[in-house]
């Protein structure tokens, strides 16, 4: 008792286990949100610098190549009016007054030998030129030049700027040259005046290939040249499943002069970079696999999550350890005080750790034990002194009504109503058969229902205004039930429902059973109750026995409780015929289930 009461006020003032563990998880989260939020910033802060210098380098080196190549068409381009103007090509496109053929070789010679020596320049660009006379109907080339002279082709090509392909052989999806075709005529475009001299210059798409080459081999990216509508040229080690999702791509979205994206491409970030080309009206692209760039970043990124997912780990994984050990058992001794307070104390702690615990679960568990011993005690002096109060209120029913029929028997007799006379004696002498069996506190239901209709025989005889009717199902009247259980409220209904109006006089009794629970309904016809009423009666049945307070109703509730548990009780209401109801509902005690069920499967 003195662990008891030094144990009891501790409890009131000790904080739940388990917000305590919530608390500590909680603390755990707010002090790594910080740090993600500040890595998480930093991290972006150095993606973005890494990726906008990335962009802007590879912008200007692919500028860079696309000024070389343009540079070298600015070249060949400056050549061709140079040559245009060479008094040998005026002379090979002029008169031929003469008949010296040997002249008329030196000049093609010399022709020939400086669009040579302008293609062996460089072995990275060559280079390819033709001299077309419209004058004299031929063709000086640096190459093998196996159609002659073509006014057709020269009136198809001369659009006075630069054009891919192979003028009209091949087929579009094969690569082919580029070609450039000037005259020094002030007239259209494409028309020739019979005299002009056209100079024609081209280059293979290797030449492209070779500088794709040397920009890919000093970066990372690959690069190729894009023009919609014809076929890319696209470096000689290049990817070439990549390089056709990124053209489909290039399709629906149309490059400006100057293009930079983040291309998702097989789930993958690629930076597309793209420089227009100003002579050829080509686009010069540049695809860099920024995920690859990029990856010790998103490793370092990576790292730190998975770190700090760990230390998480560990930080909830510790405190988990320490609810288990340390909070858990405190929350366990809390429950077991706050049972023991509502008058638990058969509750008993158990620990499977050998600690301070454990030690303290034993002391308590010790305490409990003696403390319900004690109640036990006490509980049992409790219980006989009402059995012997319930007998002596079991004895105040009885004779409750005795002398009113007495006083009706001897009425009748003195009116010579011998069958009222024998009727009513029969009818009381069962009743008080019944009530003065002392020897057993329960009875059937079935032996209940015999004295109700005793008991209203009784009084229908006295009041011929009263009629009963009652239905019980069979299967209930095996039922065990408390003695007189019934009786005091169909008293109830007959002295405050039938009694107190003149237009009443119906009692039903009905029964039923639900959900493993017995239920007896009994209506009047009379004038009921309010609703406060009703509510205030129930209440009263719950309360210690008041002297105001008939004793029938509150005897009978006490007893089934007693009997049956707290699932069982009285209920007092409104009833379907505009009077007042009692319902009377108890818990059918399993052995009760039992045995009916096995008579139901032996019938």
């Amino acid at each position: 008792m003195y662990i008891w009461k030094r144990l009891m006020p501790f409890q009131g003032k000790t904080r739940s286990p388990f917000s305590l563990f919530a608390k500590i998880n909680l603390l755990i989260v707010v002090l790594f949100i910080p740090i993600l939020i500040m890595y998480t910033y930093s991290n972006n802060v150095t993606y973005d610098v890494v990726s906008k210098e990335l962009q802007i380098s590879n912008t200007k080196q692919l500028t860079f190549l696309s000024s070389q190549i343009d540079s070298r068409i600015n070249q060949m381009m400056d050549f061709s009016l140079i040559l245009s103007r060479d008094p040998n090509v005026r002379a090979f496109n002029g008169l031929n007054m003469w008949d010296d053929r040997y002249d008329r070789m030196q000049t093609r010679y010399v022709i020939q030998e400086k669009m040579t020596l302008q293609t062996g320049v460089t072995d990275i660009w060559p280079t390819r030129y033709a001299v077309h006379s419209q004058q004299n109907k031929d063709v000086i080339a640096n190459y093998n030049q196996t159609t002659g002279y073509d006014e057709e082709y020269l009136k198809k090509n001369m659009s006075g700027r630069w054009t891919y392909g192979d003028q009209g052989t091949a087929s579009q999806d094969e690569l082919n040259s580029f070609y450039w075709f000037y005259t020094d005529s002030l007239a259209q475009p494409g028309m020739l005046t019979g005299s002009n001299l056209v100079i024609e210059a081209s280059f293979s798409y290797e030449n492209i290939q070779n500088m794709l080459d040397t920009y890919k081999a000093g970066g990372q990216g690959d690069p190729f040249l894009y023009h919609k509508g014809n076929s890319p040229i696209l470096n000689r080690s290049a990817d070439k499943q990549l390089s056709a999702e990124l053209i489909q791509y290039l399709d629906t979205h149309s490059p400006e002069d100057t293009t930079q994206d983040v291309v998702k491409l097989n789930g993958k970030n690629y930076l597309v970079s793209s420089v227009k080309s100003t002579y050829l009206d080509w686009h010069l692209v540049d695809v860099i696999p920024l995920y690859q760039i990029l990856k010790p970043i998103s490793l370092s990124q990576n790292l730190f999550y998975t770190c700090m997912i760990l230390l998480l780990v560990v930080g909830i994984s510790a405190s988990i350890l320490l609810y288990r050990n340390v909070q858990y058992p405190i929350k366990k001794l809390i429950k077991g005080l706050r049972r023991v307070e509502q008058g638990d104390y058969s509750v008993r702690l158990y620990s499977k750790n050998q600690n301070e615990f454990s030690f303290l679960f034993r002391r308590f568990n010790d305490m409990s034990h003696q403390i319900q011993d004690l109640i036990e005690n006490v509980f049992h002096e409790k219980i006989r002194a009402r059995e012997a109060t319930l007998k002596q209120l079991q004895a105040q029913i009885n004779p409750h009504f005795l002398y009113n029929c007495l006083g009706y028997i001897i009425n009748m007799a003195q009116m010579k109503d011998e069958q009222a006379v024998v009727s009513m004696a029969h009818n009381l002498s069962a009743y008080y058969r019944y009530t003065t069996r002392m020897e057993r506190e329960t009875s059937s239901l079935q032996e209940e229902i015999k004295l109700l209709i005793n008991y209203l025989d009784i009084q229908k005889l006295r009041n011929g205004r009263i009629e009963y009717h009652i239905d019980i199902p069979e299967d209930m009247l095996s039922q065990s039930v408390p003695r007189l259980m019934l009786q005091p409220m169909v008293e109830n209904s007959v002295i405050h429902g039938v009694a107190k109006s003149y237009s009443s006089g119906e009692i039903r009794i009905t029964g039923e059973r639900l959900n493993g629970f017995g239920r007896i309904y009994i209506d009047d016809d009379g004038p009921g109750l309010s609703p406060e009423q009703y509510e205030a009666l129930n209440l009263k049945m719950q309360e210690p026995l008041q002297e105001e307070m008939g004793c029938g109703l509150w005897n009978t509730y006490q007893r089934i409780t007693h009997l049956f548990g707290s699932h069982s009780y009285l209920l007092f209401g409104p009833s379907p015929l505009g009077g007042f109801r009692t319902e009377i509902i108890w818990e059918i005690p399993k052995e009760d289930t039992d045995s009916d069920k096995g008579s139901t499967d032996m019938n």
